[in-house]
């Protein structure tokens, strides 16, 4: 039997002798004369204390008296007395007691040895746990002052980086700020175009206005893709810059979690209130560097960080050029474009005018026509009941009976008025139906001279409202980005 937690060394860690009583040998004695017996409710009568017993009254047979014994009944039954007695010998009961004795002095001295042992690896583990952790202690220390040097470098490249970014950034937004002031003009040009495809019939003309916007429009297209180049640069610099910019703060912020998780276990002592038993935490090694490749990390993380910062000054440079050059060139093509317009506004003006005449007198025309054709209209109204009269004579006397139904003299006058009145009714009648048509080929001149009228009304409604649009024009600050 081995004690956890000692040497094999230990002095009660050899072949020890049994502290076990010795196996008593059987005794034809107590094992054949006597055997055990129990009456029910008595199994723990002691077999050695014969003297308890009582002694029991016998009754003689054939007595038909009730026994009523003035003593306490016999506990035992008189057949079983005999078996009652001591079922060890005095011989057993000493040999039994000395080995008792000799098992529990073999165990005193087995204990007393293994508590000296116990005392002396108490003293020996104490001094070795003291030691050990004291170095673990140092240690700490010495890691969390390699940290603090690495913090202050990683710190400063991350404030020169942090600068550097600011100032890409503010280039970046003078890029942008410069292809949304273009946008304004380039969206106005685009408008005046869309508006002018609003131009209807032979008014939708490729005037040199549009040929002025189109040109204008390509400009400042070009002048807007060169620029945004730029920033796409920019943007990609800025992406590099932020990802040297994340593995600084990461490793920063790394380094400050271990810095804190160091210190804090620099400052465990073992009366701290937070420690506790991890057990299996000293098989699992979770360490993925080693000190040197630990600092090769972060020498690396800042000489990317010094490279992407000399990318990022001659971005800048080039993003400056570009700003002026674009400038310049948006301006003539604008005041040349105004210039068009001017000149085409002046001549869909005159031709409006000459139309507006021509209106006025194919307007007086057809309120002649509405007139004669009312007054035809009139007449062929009037003619209907004088032919109502003269029919419904004629249907009257075709009621007449026998020899009285009589082609006469009336009859056939009333046959010749219906016969004129219904020539003078289809007569009159395609006097009216030209009348119409006449007034709707005067209607039709009228409805093309208003198109025509309105076409031109409606282009030199976009003409002004385009020269409305065109009156601001981005100043040469704000086409560079300063807003």
């Amino acid at each position: 039997m081995e004690f956890l937690g000692t040497t094999q060394l230990a002095s009660y860690c050899g072949t020890k002798n049994s502290c076990l009583f010795p196996d008593l040998a059987p005794t034809s004695t107590t094992k054949d004369t006597y055997k055990s017996y129990y009456l029910p409710g008595y199994c723990h009568l002691s077999s050695w204390r014969p003297s308890l017993l009582h002694r029991v009254v016998s009754v003689p047979p054939g007595s038909n008296k009730q026994f009523n014994p003035t003593g306490p009944p016999p506990t035992v039954l008189p057949a079983l007395r005999s078996a009652l007695h001591a079922r060890y010998s005095t011989r057993d009961w000493h040999q039994e007691n000395m080995v008792q004795l000799k098992g529990s002095e073999a165990s005193r001295c087995c204990a007393g040895r293994l508590n000296a042992d116990s005392m002396r690896l108490i003293q020996d583990k104490d001094q070795l746990t003291y030691q050990m952790q004291e170095d673990s202690r140092r240690n700490l220390g010495e890691r969390i002052s390699s940290i603090d040097f690495w913090r202050s470098e990683l710190t400063y490249e991350l404030e020169c980086l942090l600068k550097e970014t600011q100032a890409l950034e503010t280039a970046k937004n003078r890029l942008e700020c410069a292809v949304d002031e273009m946008q304004g003009p380039l969206k106005i040009a685009l408008e005046c175009l869309y508006h002018r495809e609003k131009r209807k019939g032979i008014d939708l003309v490729h005037d040199d206005v549009e040929k002025n916007l189109m040109k204008e429009v390509d400009v400042f297209k070009d002048c807007q893709e060169i620029l945004t180049k730029i920033a796409q640069k920019i943007s990609q610099q800025l992406g590099i810059m932020r990802d040297a910019q994340h593995a600084l703060e990461q490793d920063l912020s790394d380094k400050n979690s271990a810095h804190f998780i160091d210190e804090k276990c620099f400052n465990l002592r073992n009366t701290s209130d937070s420690i506790s038993f991890y057990h299996g935490v000293e098989k699992a090694d979770g360490s993925v560097s080693v000190p040197a490749t630990w600092a090769k990390f972060s020498e690396h993380n800042i000489r990317c960080s010094q490279h992407a910062r000399a990318n990022s000054v001659k971005l800048r440079e080039d993003a400056e050029v570009g700003l002026e050059s674009t400038s310049e060139e948006m301006w003539n093509h604008f005041i040349s474009t105004n210039l068009a317009f001017n000149n085409r506004i002046a001549e869909v003006a005159d031709a409006k005018n000459k139309l507006q005449a021509q209106l006025a007198k194919i307007l007086q025309e057809i309120f002649q026509t509405e007139d004669t054709i009312l007054l035809l209209e009139r007449s062929i109204k009037a003619k209907e009941y004088p032919l109502k009269v003269a029919q419904t004579r004629l249907e009257g006397r075709t009621r007449r009976p026998n020899i009285e139904l009589c082609c006469d003299a009336p009859q056939f006058q009333l046959v010749t008025e219906v016969y004129t009145i219904d020539n003078t009714l289809q007569t009159l009648k395609q006097r009216l139906k030209e009348a119409h048509d006449t007034l709707q080929m005067l209607i039709l001149n009228k409805s093309k001279l208003e198109y025509e009228i309105s076409v031109k009304a409606n282009s030199f409604f976009i003409d002004k409202k385009c020269m409305d649009m065109r009156k601001v024009f981005p100043s040469t600050p704000r086409l560079i980005g300063y807003t």
